[in-house]
C-alpha cells in the first residue's frame, strides 16, 4: 500500500535561515509517530507545511488523498473567544457543510457522536475557555473527528496537562487507530515517544532519525539533535540540558531526564 503521508526533500526557509533543511520520509496508514527535538528544531514549521499553512522553499508532500486535521498548540489558541464547545467541534463539519450554510440535522448528529466519543458531550454547551487543558484537546480531537479526518497532526498535544490527562488523550489516539486514522504528535517527551509510538523522526532542522524509536534514540543520535546539551549515561537513559534553537540559538530550558530502558 503507498504511505498515507510521504516527505520529499522538504526545505523551509525563514529570512534565509533554514527552518527545516532536506526533510525525507514517509508514514504508512494507522501508524503513530512522534516527532521529537529541541525547541526551535521545526516540529512545528513541519506540520504547518504539511497541512500547507507554509510554501516549502524547495521539495514536495503528498497526502494521498488524506484528509488532514491539525491540533495546534493550545499557547496559539484564543481561549477567551465566545464560542461554545459544541461551537467548536462544528467548525470541523465547514469543509462538508460550506461557508454561510445552514447546518443539517446529519452535521449535528455528528457532532454529538464525536464529542461523546472523547467523552465531552456533556460540555457541549460550555464555553471552551472553562475547560481544563486536557479538556480542551479532547474537544480539538473530537473537531478533527467531525471533520472525517484520516490523517491527524497534533502539535505538543501534551503540554501543561496532567497526567490523567495525559493518558486519556492517549487512549483516545489508540482507539482511532482502528478507525483508520494516522497519528503525528510532536513532544518534548522521549519517554513518551519511545514507549508509545510506532515511529519516532527525531528532528532538529534536518532529520537525525526516523524508524522504531528504539532505534532511533541512540547516544550518536541524541547528539546529533541536542549538541553538547545531551548526556548518554550507561545504555540506559539520556538526560537533556537545554534546547538548541533555529540557526544555532541556544535556548535554555529546565533539565529533564527521560528513561529509554524498561524497568528502571
Amino acid at each position: 500500500m503507498s504511505p498515507i503521508l510521504e516527505v520529499h526533500h522538504l526545505t523551509v526557509s525563514y529570512n534565509g535561515c533554514h527552518a527545516l533543511e532536506e526533510i525525507s520520509f514517509a508514514v504508512q496508514a494507522r501508524e503513530r509517530v512522534a516527532v521529537v527535538g529541541p525547541n526551535g528544531a521545526g516540529k512545528t514549521t513541519l506540520f504547518k507545511a504539511i497541512v500547507g499553512l507554509i510554501h516549502p522553499a524547495a521539495g514536495r508532500i503528498e497526502t494521498n488523498r488524506a484528509e488532514i486535521g491539525y491540533v495546534t498548540q493550545r499557547s496559539a489558541v484564543d481561549w477567551n473567544f465566545p464560542v461554545t464547545v459544541y461551537d467548536v467541534v462544528m467548525m470541523g463539519r465547514i469543509g462538508r457543510i460550506g461557508w454561510l450554510r445552514w447546518q443539517r440535522p446529519r452535521d449535528r448528529r455528528v457532532v454529538q457522536r464525536c464529542l461523546a466519543q472523547v467523552g465531552m458531550l456533556e460540555y457541549a454547551d460550555r464555553q471552551i475557555g472553562e475547560l481544563s487543558g486536557g479538556q480542551q484537546q479532547r474537544v480539538f480531537i473530537a473537531r478533527a473527528l467531525a471533520q472525517e479526518a484520516t490523517l491527524l497532526l497534533m502539535d505538543e498535544p501534551f503540554s501543561g496537562i496532567d497526567t490523567p490527562s495525559q493518558e486519556a488523550i492517549l487512549e483516545l489516539l489508540d482507539g482511532l487507530r482502528s478507525q483508520g486514522v494516522t497519528v503525528l504528535v510532536s513532544t518534548h517527551d522521549l519517554n513518551l515517544a519511545v514507549e508509545r509510538f510506532d515511529r519516532l523522526a527525531l528532528l532538529n532542522r534536518r532529520l537525525i532519525a526516523y524508524g522504531p524509536p528504539r532505534q532511533v534514540v541512540t547516544p550518536h543520535t541524541l547528539a546529533a539533535a541536542y549538541g553538547g546539551q545531551a548526556l548518554w549515561r550507561g545504555e540506559d537513559y539520556a538526560l537533556v540540558l537545554g534546547d538548541i534553537g533555529c540557526c544555532g540559538e541556544q535556548r535554555v530550558a529546565d533539565s529533564r531526564a527521560s528513561r529509554l530502558a524498561a524497568g528502571l
